[in-house]
């Protein structure tokens, strides 16, 4: 077929993808396609929040990896799971916003890569945002597409967990991505009038009638085409038929920490042994593609309760509720379908000295055992104790040439021993605060008992059910030419080629302190600007 022509030629229409075909389409004089590999973000459980609950573990708009098995978790396989449609993760995540803290900007900028530090994101941040539940200050903005609120309808047990921080002594912050991220915090969303803010919603769905943005959605990029080191357009797969799009400007890659260095791999951009290993020829021999995977390893504490209000559960009364809040979230967008379930969170340092916390605490409403793929009668409410902070790396690797297929995940969990050492310290905290007073009329059980003042004990535990919080990031990692394993610039070219970036989690040099979805928006926004030679 006769290729097809566009200035920018975005893989991936995940939450970078959407940020970048909605700002780059903003300019009518140039024309930009998003090619995703899934479909439309149209099911109603991406937009009812509490829809995710049901549809990640069942692999609905979701790709359902997993890691090699681990010796960090006693041998078993993480899942990996990646949102496979529109709005990539975001349509699939818990829309929990946290920037991370303003030292891990900070970070980036002292490993070579300036126009990185806090100072110069923070406005990035804001430009993304309308933050309806603070309104606009120093640190936040309104006006922007990505919609931050409150829960319209947050359960009472938010109040119950906040109060027993405080008794453990971690105090209230006014906003954890404003001065003061170390604290505990009723979650802020992103969500708007009730209803998911998807990065799709947000920047792409408002402008699909744009005469400059095609989007194509199904097709699976196979590779990039590169030409005397330029690339100059994709490969792509639609309906079972093999399409060569064209890019007269750049291809973008937002595939995600697993699909951009796939896509960088299959197409001769890698370590050249491991790409010959595969029959690939070796484009430009780049050793850092698909190492440095860093992820946020969560212990998952599970309380039993005989109690059924404010939480989630499988009992007659469970289901009532449930019946009763579809009806209420039709007729005015409240009630429990606008839950994300982790209602609300913490952080705090497991010792003094440090800059910034090492531990997020997420308090989930129902007894969520193994990515909720395990149910159990009754009602109950759980902890993620997440490390903030880890120092295991991993990588990913080709498992074949077949770009429909998995990567070889490897994340390495646990592989540096401090990581066990400040998680044990995590989950003993953590296990204070749920047994601090405010609880007591909640009357909880563990469902895995532990004992907290043994440390082995904690630890056994811990490798017993640990696993992933959804944050792989680092695989194409952003630094300077110096560094033999940098992928890309401070620009996010990728080094050693021309008309090709890379603009998604993957980049970041080391994993921010909390959830990524933020981080990843604000990346592509900055991204917009550097494609177009503006500076904010």
């Amino acid at each position: 077929m006769s290729p097809l022509n566009f200035d920018y030629v975005i893989v991936g229409g995940g939450s970078a993808g959407c940020v970048l075909a909605g700002r780059l389409s903003e300019d009518p004089t140039v024309s930009v396609c998003l090619l995703e590999a899934g479909g439309p973000d149209t099911s109603v459980l991406i937009h009812a929040p509490l829809g995710f609950a049901a549809g990640a573990p069942v692999g609905l708009n979701t790709s359902r990896f997993e890691s090699v098995p681990q010796p960090g978790l006693g041998g078993r396989r993480s899942f990996q799971p990646r949102g496979k449609v529109l709005g990539g993760s975001s349509s699939i995540n818990a829309m929990v916003y946290i920037r991370g803290h303003g030292s891990d900007y900070d970070g980036w900028a002292a490993q070579g890569n300036p126009g990185w530090d806090y100072a110069s994101v923070l406005p990035y941040f804001k430009r993304a945002e309308n933050c309806e539940a603070l309104g606009a200050n120093e640190y936040r903005g309104t006006g922007g597409p990505l919609n931050v609120a409150w829960l319209r309808s947050p359960s009472p047990l938010n109040d119950v967990f906040l109060r027993a921080c405080e008794e453990a002594g971690i105090a209230r912050t006014s906003d954890c991505n404003g001065a003061q991220q170390e604290g505990c915090w009723p979650s802020q969303v992103t969500q708007i009038n009730g209803e998911r803010c998807n990065a799709s919603k947000a920047y792409l769905t408002p402008h699909l009638r744009r005469p400059n943005l095609t989007v194509l959605t199904r097709a699976q990029a196979v590779k990039i085409n590169i030409v005397e080191r330029r690339a100059t357009g994709v490969e792509v797969v639609i309906d079972h038929v093999t399409q060569q799009i064209h890019a007269r400007r750049e291809v973008v890659l937002s595939a995600g920490s697993f699909g951009s260095p796939q896509l960088l791999m299959l197409s001769g951009i890698g370590r050249a042994a491991d790409l010959q290993a595969h029959g690939i020829a070796p484009i430009r021999d780049l050793a850092g593609v698909g190492q440095n995977l860093q992820d946020h390893i969560t212990a998952t504490l599970i309380w039993r309760t005989a109690r059924t209000d404010g939480t989630l559960g499988l009992s007659l009364a469970g289901g009532w509720s449930l019946l009763k809040g579809m009806r209420e979230w039709r007729r005015q967008r409240t009630g429990v379908i606008t839950s994300n379930v982790a209602e609300s969170g913490a952080f705090f340092s497991t010792r003094p000295g440090l800059n910034a916390p090492d531990i997020e605490l997420e308090f989930v409403l129902g007894m969520v055992d193994d990515h909720n793929r395990k149910l159990h009668l009754g009602h109950g409410y759980s902890l993620h104790v997440c490390l903030a902070r880890p120092q295991s790396r991993g990588e990913v690797t080709l498992a074949s040439r077949d770009a429909s297929r998995a990567m070889t995940i490897d994340p390495r969990y646990f592989s540096h021993p401090d990581d066990m050492t400040h998680l044990v310290a995590g989950v003993q905290k953590a296990i204070s605060i749920m047994n601090a007073a405010p609880f007591a009329a909640l009357q909880g059980q563990l469902l895995y008992p532990l004992n907290p003042a043994d440390a082995l004990d904690v630890e056994r535990d811990i490798r017993r059910s640990a696993d992933t919080e959804y944050h792989p990031v680092g695989t194409c990692r952003m630094g300077p030419p110096e560094d033999p394993m940098a992928v890309v610039d401070a620009e996010l070219r990728v080094h050693g080629l021309q008309g090709l970036r890379v603009v998604d989690a993957s980049i970041m040099p080391s994993l921010t302190t909390g959830n990524t979805n933020a981080p990843t928006i604000m990346i592509a926004e900055k991204a917009v600007d550097l494609i177009c030679g503006q500076r904010f």
